[in-house]
């Protein structure tokens, strides 16, 4: 398994595969809930055993290859199937093995609806016709279209901020890893907390602070790592979210607030999952907790509540103007697409109108009513949120669970390590305004007989 074997045989892949799960379980124990013996031998392994390899050529991508051939040989893999149209509730898809399925969509962010809604595209295609495809350069040197300086100020114009600044990025990922690296320096902390997103957390690799972690939504525990560093008088960036992505809950953003505050950190607070979606006006969970005004950088994403692609930073005026120029992801990246920047204009302008009001109103409703469902008969954590997880534990059931569920009839996102701890395993359901009660209820229905059948229903429901 040291060199690379372009030319096996589907048998000698499988071979590999039996090999590759001999020696990832050797030694472990059966999981409780399930019979790992009924599984097909390419289940039992997990995406971990092709992140690493010590030899000289790149045997992990010939590990992983082998493993996908298997699943594709058996018609169970679900993933990267091409959808066949726009981000609505019900979606059609066509998987590798050429199935179509029309499947309930609980896997796709577009929370409000946004992402296809008729006066957005319409906004889109103009911008289309006026600036053309793309914007074709740095936004620092030529790319910085109209349509920009509008996008930047309607969302001061939105959160009510108006001595702020913006820097807009094109992608949300692209905010955290550029704006944390402009921020923090070598020898200065950044402290994260320890659910935080994956972009965060390479944001504060990038920037070479030195790096430290507080427990998941813990006020006090942040006060004892900051009161420890705080002496030294150095630079401290203590970043969390609004709403965590993969537990759907809320940062205690008030609390942290007031930390913060006693310590002289500064925070970041990425509100990629509320930004649209939680608040009365729609300003994220910084409104919801009343700290717009105090909270130093707040990160946003253009990929969920509106529908479209992107992201942005709001912080003072001369941090916004410092950021643009050294936060090298977007110094060295091709500024937003005028079709998608005009879309977001449009898709900002409905969220803080009425419109936005009723379908925030729909999306709350909604997704209490999913957690009622599921409650009882299988764990959602303490999910409060549009986002609802469904533990299954363990990453061994992922790609049979998901071929279960779209032959079911439901899309999903779904969650095992590294994106989540071993043994948290998970599915997504990111419910949106535009699901019916009845879409709902027969989501819940699959996710049902699912437990049941793969052993991680509630034991009093079962």
């Amino acid at each position: 398994m040291s060199q690379l074997h372009s030319n096996l045989t589907l048998e000698q892949k499988r071979a590999l595969v039996r090999e590759m799960l001999r020696r990832q379980t050797q030694g472990q124990a059966q999981p409780q809930g399930f019979d790992l013996d009924r599984l097909p031998q390419y289940a039992r392994l997990t995406y971990d055993m092709a992140s690493t390899s010590t030899s000289m050529e790149h045997a992990e991508s010939q590990r992983f290859s082998s493993w996908v051939d298997e699943i594709l040989a058996d018609g169970a893999y679900s993933f990267e199937a091409p959808r066949l149209g726009g981000q609505t509730p019900e979606v059609d898809v066509e998987r590798h093995d050429g199935l179509q399925l029309k499947l309930l969509n609980f896997g796709s962010y577009n929370y409000l609806g946004y992402g296809v809604h008729p006066q957005v595209i319409d906004a889109a295609k103009a911008a289309l016709d006026r600036f053309g495809l793309g914007a074709a350069s740095s936004p620092i040197l030529s790319g910085t279209l109209a349509l920009h300086r509008q996008l930047e100020q309607a969302l001061l114009d939105f959160y009510g901020l108006p001595d702020r600044g913006v820097s807009l990025f094109s992608s949300g990922y692209g905010v955290n890893t550029g704006v944390i690296p402009a921020f923090v320096k070598q020898g200065h902390y950044v402290i994260l907390d320890r659910s935080a997103h994956i972009s965060i957390q390479e944001g504060a690799q990038l920037s070479k602070g030195r790096i430290l972690y507080f427990r998941h939504n813990d006020p006090e525990n942040l006060d004892a790592v900051l009161a420890r560093i705080a002496p030294e008088r150095t630079r401290m960036l203590v970043c969390t979210e609004g709403v965590f992505s993969a537990d759907g809950d809320y940062g205690a953003l008030r609390e942290i607030v007031a930390v913060c505050k006693r310590h002289g950190a500064a925070l970041l607070v990425d509100e990629a999952h509320s930004i649209l979606v939680a608040g009365e006006r729609g300003r994220g969970a910084c409104e919801v907790h009343g700290v717009l005004d105090e909270v130093d950088l707040i990160a946003l994403t253009f990929s969920k509540g509106f529908g479209g692609i992107g992201g942005a930073v709001i912080a003072k005026r001369e941090m916004a103007r410092y950021i643009n120029w050294y936060a090298r992801c977007r110094m060295f990246s091709c500024a937003l697409d005028p079709a998608v920047t005009g879309g977001l204009i449009k898709g900002l302008e409905l969220a803080g109108s009425q419109d936005g009001v009723q379908r925030r109103a729909r999306l709350h409703e909604n997704a209490a009513l999913l957690r009622e469902l599921l409650r009882p008969h299988v764990d959602i954590g303490q999910s409060e949120t549009w986002i609802v997880p469904v533990f299954y534990r363990h990453g061994e059931l992922t790609f049979v669970l998901n071929d279960f569920l779209q032959r079911r009839g439901l899309d999903t996102s779904i969650m095992q390590f590294p994106a989540v701890p071993k043994d948290e395993a998970r599915i997504r359901l990111f419910v949106t305004s535009e699901h019916t009660g009845e879409q709902l209820r027969r989501a819940a229905r699959i996710i049902r007989e699912a437990a049941e059948h793969f052993g991680f229903a509630r034991r009093s429901a079962a």
